[in-house]
């Protein structure tokens, strides 16, 4: 448990903070070269997101340092989600204080949260396939590849890795 994170459902407030936050990210992993991709410029517009999805974000002493965008299968933020399964996406930390236990918090609070959901039997998740550092927490907290379910995001080369845990 990550006593001084708290991982909570995001609020109007926090939208500035998850964009910037979520921008960062990507550019920090050098996917893109700037914040104008089309793919950018629709993983910034947070009021949209949340309309559609559910988010979740981390916060430190009163600062928002991650966040997190939930859904199911059908909904418009699922990519890979079947029916029985939890997808989460975006998982974010500002690069500024990565590796301080924030994405393991939401990673931990995404499993319990799934165990909850009536017909939820696993989580999913895409992630960059150069990530190893997201690679490994997905490892340590019980995901496996599940490679035959990897796939390019859309008007990109790029291509992501697909992880699933059996709950």
């Amino acid at each position: 448990m990550h006593s001084q994170i708290i991982v909570r459902p995001a609020v109007a407030s926090d939208f500035d903070a998850v964009a910037r936050i979520t921008r960062d990210s990507y550019l920090a992993a050098g996917y893109f070269e700037d914040a104008d991709h089309p793919y950018m410029r629709k993983i910034q517009e947070v009021t949209l997101r949340a309309g559609q999805a559910t988010i979740w974000v981390a916060e430190r002493a009163g600062s928002v340092i991650g966040s997190v965008t939930l859904a199911v299968a059908g909904e418009p933020y699922a990519d890979i989600a079947q029916p029985d399964e939890l997808e989460f996406r975006m998982l974010v930390v500002d690069p500024a204080v990565q590796r301080s236990g924030a994405g393991k918090a939401m990673v931990e609070a995404i499993i319990e949260y799934a165990r909850q959901l009536p017909g939820i039997t696993g989580v999913a998740l895409t992630t960059g396939e150069a990530w190893e550092s997201a690679h490994a927490l997905y490892r340590r907290t019980g995901f496996h590849r599940v490679p035959k379910r990897d796939w390019l995001v859309p008007g990109t080369d790029i291509k992501l890795l697909v992880y699933r845990l059996d709950l």
